[in-house]
């Protein structure tokens, strides 16, 4: 057994020096795809759970961007709050939330962010095709 875990390991990292490049698996590319959304956000700025799903493309996939959160690291965490501008976590993470939040000019209204204000627009995706005219016929 050690004999074939040996030449597996070093069959993986003569593949991986050759130079050659594996495609990422499908949940790596999502992950990818939600961190650099969440890094486009500014300081200053917040965006919620929903919007940065919706902008990596993956609408309804809010669940997921919050286990991107969890995991990943050196992101802007702080700037992704609930709907509305909840602070979703709870104790004294949600108290570090806060705390950075208003160090970077975030203003709240009560127990949630000032939206109106706060609130990163992602810019919209650009679709491809045409954009329908409307049905009224010429003159």
């Amino acid at each position: 057994m050690k004999v074939r875990a040996a030449k597996k390991r070093n069959a993986t990292a003569s593949r991986a020096s050759s130079g050659k490049r594996f495609a990422p698996d499908p949940a790596s590319k999502m992950r990818m795809r939600i961190e650099a959304v969440i890094r486009q956000i500014p300081k200053g700025k917040v965006s919620t759970y929903g919007a940065i799903a919706r902008a990596a493309g993956l609408p309804g996939r809010a669940r997921q961007v919050a286990q991107v959160l969890h995991r990943g690291f050196e992101l802007p965490w702080q700037r992704v709050l609930g709907a509305g501008g909840e602070i979703k976590l709870r104790g004294d993470s949600a108290i570090e939330q806060r705390l950075r939040l208003e160090a970077e000019g975030v203003r709240f209204r009560g127990r949630k962010v000032d939206m109106k204000q706060c609130e990163y627009k992602f810019p919209r995706a650009k679709t491809s095709g045409r954009t329908p005219k409307s049905g009224r016929p010429k003159i």
